[in-house]
């Protein structure tokens, strides 16, 4: 009978919050296999760094999220960025600790809930391409543009961030998703020993295979957005 193989990167790497660059170290030498490890372990799965003294607080958040998001069961739902180790792993801003003026990066794997959202932003993309809706100024012209194009991308990678479509009536799911971030942060606010991040924001993956695609990207040496 043969034993389990693991990478030789992943025999000594213990820690649930490793730091970032020791993170990326092993990821680097380990090569795909370790990569896909660490994301499908150490970046979706377990307590997050920002919840490590308050697991149970971690669980209700998940649990309330799910209840306000349709197709989505608690399960599906984490915490990624530097909530999630206790550093960033951006490369501008790698190790930058996570504190109260951080961010809550939600992730969320549902297809249901995806398929929504893309709906969602290509209802926009049509309003705002053909002028149904217009932009109040230069400064959103450039930014809806520019959401535009980056929001068609994901897509195509099997993903979606809410916040790149406008918080309007005519998108219900983006804008629920929104508001519900918006409580989310207000909530932590008063709520005990819970972190207290400075916003949060949500991104939807349609499966599992996305998000393990787009975190071996973040963990490549060459890794881009």
């Amino acid at each position: 009978m043969k034993p389990f193989k693991i990478p030789t990167s992943l025999e000594n790497f213990v820690s649930p919050y490793p730091k970032p660059q020791e993170l990326l170290d092993v990821a680097h030498r380990g090569g795909e296999s370790a990569r896909l490890a660490l994301a499908r372990l150490w970046l979706s799965e377990g307590i997050p760094y920002a919840f490590r003294t308050s697991p149970a607080v971690y669980e209700s958040v998940r649990f309330w999220l799910s209840t306000r998001l349709e197709d989505v069961h608690a399960k599906e739902i984490s915490v990624t960025g530097s909530a999630r180790l206790g550093g960033s792993l951006a490369p501008q801003k790698l190790g930058k600790p996570f504190n109260e003026n951080s961010d809550l990066d939600i992730f969320i794997v549902s297809n249901p809930l995806f398929q929504k959202l893309k709906n969602d932003f290509c209802h926009w993309a049509s309003d705002f391409g053909s002028g149904v809706i217009k932009a109040r100024g230069e400064r959103e012209q450039k930014l809806w543009n520019h959401n535009k194009a980056r929001g068609a991308k994901l897509i195509e990678r099997g993903f979606m961030d809410s916040w790149l479509i406008p918080n309007f009536p005519n998108y219900p799911t983006a804008k629920k998703m929104n508001d519900t971030m918006w409580r989310l942060v207000e909530m932590l606010k008063v709520t005990h020993n819970a972190p207290r991040p400075k916003k949060a924001s949500v991104r939807c993956y349609s499966s599992w295979d996305s998000f393990a695609r787009q975190m071996l990207l973040n963990l490549d040496p060459g890794r881009a957005e």
